[in-house]
């Protein structure tokens, strides 16, 4: 069944009649520009065709029941009173939390939650569970809330409330992604422009590793306190530099003996990765998808040897599809430690690669691997509902 169906039907079969209102946000594939946003840097990613649907119907009391379809698992509480109890409810709590925060009246309400985006897998389905909520709750509640504004609540619920520090990226490509293009984002200001990708040339394709990591727990945080001690460091002898993306390579080169090695490495990746950003955004402009990848495959020797988020499995899928004639670029993307690769494939060349893929990645790992020629998407919207 497709998302509609299943929305609408498991909230008929919950609460006995159709919802009010349906919503959808897409997960997201970072195609370059990996541990940069939290460090006020540049990203380009790309909403994709796998998504957190909600259905729901408002309640006149402070009751909020919610169903779970993909865990089968209802959590119920009151919105005068709820708190963490570290399941996936937390999502939608905390995007609830920081509506009150601003003063915004939420109602009660009955819902049913469903997704396709493969969880853990580094696809952004929080970022994307998060803004559903929030554009749900706006339409619901009648909340005027600028898009821009919804993406910072909803970071600000995974790292206040959920307890990730995750910077905005996610967010910000689930509400405001754009159907055939990638999103050129400063991170710094929000400032943002589409880049066009040309899909009739080009597929862009995420092979699952298979390999789960619990983002909280990784080292997600310490890197990214690493970064942030490195710029107070480097800022000593560049005044005016406040986070990394100030800092140019040359700079960088000439007074990286003042950081210990391996806040070095990790400030290094993340200098380098907005000057590839910068001109990946660049080379899609005057169509040169030929050094895009190559920028990829760069962005992940940095994520290897430099960030260390790599895994042997992420570098096997790799090392698997630059193989395939037609590959112009692969790396990982997300956090790392697991998740996903992207790749970015001449359109003829993507069933060759999912083959391959998944033939010689399962006989090396025991691992079957999920293969998922994306289409690129809008950000957050209504599902109609009307027949």
């Amino acid at each position: 069944m497709d998302m509609k169906t299943e929305l609408l039907s498991g909230f008929l079969q919950l609460f006995g009649s159709k919802p009010e209102l349906a919503v959808k946000a897409p997960g997201r594939v970072n195609l370059i520009g990996e541990h940069t946003d939290y460090n006020d840097g540049f990203v380009l990613p790309v909403a994709v065709n796998r998504s957190i649907g909600i259905a729901a119907r408002g309640r006149e009391d402070q009751q909020v029941s919610l169903y779970s379809l993909n865990f089968k698992e209802m959590a119920s509480f009151p919105l005068d009173g709820f708190g963490r109890d570290g399941s996936w409810a937390d999502y939608p709590k905390g995007v609830i939390h920081e509506y009150q925060k601003l003063g915004e009246y939420v109602s009660g309400f009955d819902a049913v939650v469903y997704g396709d985006i493969p969880l853990g897998a580094g696809l952004s389905s929080s970022a994307a569970f998060e803004v559903a909520t929030a554009y749900l709750l706006a339409k619901l509640n009648r909340i005027e809330i600028k898009p821009e504004e919804m993406a910072r609540l909803c970071q600000r619920a995974e790292n206040l409330y959920v307890g990730v520090n995750c910077g905005i990226m996610d967010q910000f490509v689930a509400v405001l992604g754009k159907k055939g293009h990638a999103l050129f984002l400063d991170c710094r200001d929000l400032s943002y422009q589409y880049a066009y990708i040309p899909s009739d040339e080009v597929s862009v394709v995420v092979c699952d590793s298979g390999v789960r990591r619990g983002l909280s727990n990784s080292e997600y945080n310490l890197r990214r306190s690493q970064c942030e001690q490195g710029a107070k460091r480097l800022a000593t002898v560049l005044p005016g530099a406040k986070a990394l993306r100030d800092i140019s390579i040359e700079q960088f080169e000439e007074h990286q003996g003042l950081l210990p090695d391996g806040m070095r490495r990790m400030c290094r990746h993340v200098i380098s990765e907005n000057s590839r950003v910068k001109e990946a955004v660049v080379a899609l402009r005057r169509g040169d998808v030929v050094r895009f990848g190559q920028l990829m495959n760069l962005s992940h020797q940095s994520l290897k040897d430099e960030f260390q988020v790599s895994c042997r499995e992420l570098d096997l899928l790799v090392e698997i599809a630059r193989s395939v004639d037609g590959v112009l670029g692969a790396r990982l993307t997300g956090a790392g430690f697991g998740g996903c690769t992207v790749n970015l494939v001449r359109k003829r060349s993507a069933p060759l690669l999912a083959q391959t893929v998944e033939e010689k990645y399962e006989a090396e790992t025991g691992i079957k691997p999920a293969v998922y020629p994306c289409q690129i998407e809008d950000g957050v919207r209504e599902i109609p509902i009307t027949t």
